[in-house]
């Protein structure tokens, strides 16, 4: 678990990066988590492989639909610089929608695996507790889903901008997807032990270049061929990593599902006997 600063402060987003070692290293120690992981990564090639093939096929059709192929060489310059620019951002986006939708089951047993291989654990949720756990996951995900096509729609007008409007869509719909997925998967953890969205929010506005920093990293690892396959369950040991850190740091309060004997106070830590 990564001991945070008190404060926020810039360098966290080297730290947040930095938690992708920890989880990778944690997975590779842990042979639960390792096979896990190793299933996760075989779904994800087949996810991502044919995310790619779809666009070869489609992409082109897709832009000539709205932008006529030009006949100058120099307007052609520019139709293709913006099919490349966009259809890269679009792998990026389906990389992280299809594959967590594939792999939903998954996640939370990693979580839940983590959160063991470092003897941390909070109350055991009660049956009624894990059925509203399932409900308040699917609403945030709903809601974080909107957020991401919300943001890349407001961005998408930036393509029709004569010259430099193709790269800074592409900058700005990167940094985007960053915030987005670090708020998909420290929302896992939080989603299981039944925080509520606003405090998700939270963390991000209060631990932005940490936040920041731990999502350009999952990020980053989408462009690594084969490691790429490993970014889900990396994010997920990942971002419970970070949840866990944030509790031991007390940015974050105990969570609702704690109760009884065997649950944390605030920066608190259960340890294993």
């Amino acid at each position: 678990v990564p001991t945070l600063s008190p404060r926020p402060r810039l360098s966290d987003f080297f730290q947040g990066v930095g938690v992708l070692g920890r989880a990778f290293r944690l997975i590779f120690r842990s042979r639960r988590l390792f096979l896990l992981s190793s299933l996760c990564a075989a779904l994800t090639a087949v996810a991502l492989v044919g995310l790619a093939v779809l666009l070869y096929r489609y992409a082109p059709g897709l832009l000539e639909s709205v932008w006529a192929r030009p006949e100058s060489w120099v307007g052609r310059a520019g139709w293709y610089i913006a099919l490349v620019l966009g259809g890269l951002v679009a792998w990026g986006v389906g990389a992280n929608v299809v594959p967590p939708l594939l792999l939903t089951p998954l996640q939370d047993p990693l979580s839940e695996a983590t959160e063991a291989e470092c003897a941390q654990t909070d109350a055991v949720l009660s049956p009624a507790s894990f059925l509203r756990g399932m409900t308040t996951g699917l609403l945030h995900t709903l809601a974080r889903m909107a957020l991401l096509f919300l943001g890349l729609a407001v961005l998408l007008p930036l393509n029709f901008v004569p010259g430099l409007g193709s790269i800074a869509f592409t900058v700005l719909a990167s940094v985007w997807t960053m915030l987005w997925m670090a708020a998909e998967h420290l929302a896992a953890p939080m989603t299981r032990h039944l925080y509520p969205f606003a405090q998700v929010r939270r963390m991000l506005r209060e631990r932005r270049a940490l936040c920041l920093g731990f999502g350009a990293g999952v990020y980053l690892l989408l462009w690594v061929p084969i490691l790429n396959t490993f970014f889900l369950p990396v994010a997920v040991v990942g971002g419970t990593l970070l949840y866990r850190g944030l509790r031991e740091a007390g940015d974050l309060p105990p969570p609702p599902d704690a109760s009884g004997p065997g649950s944390l106070s605030s920066g608190g830590r259960l340890e294993a006997k």
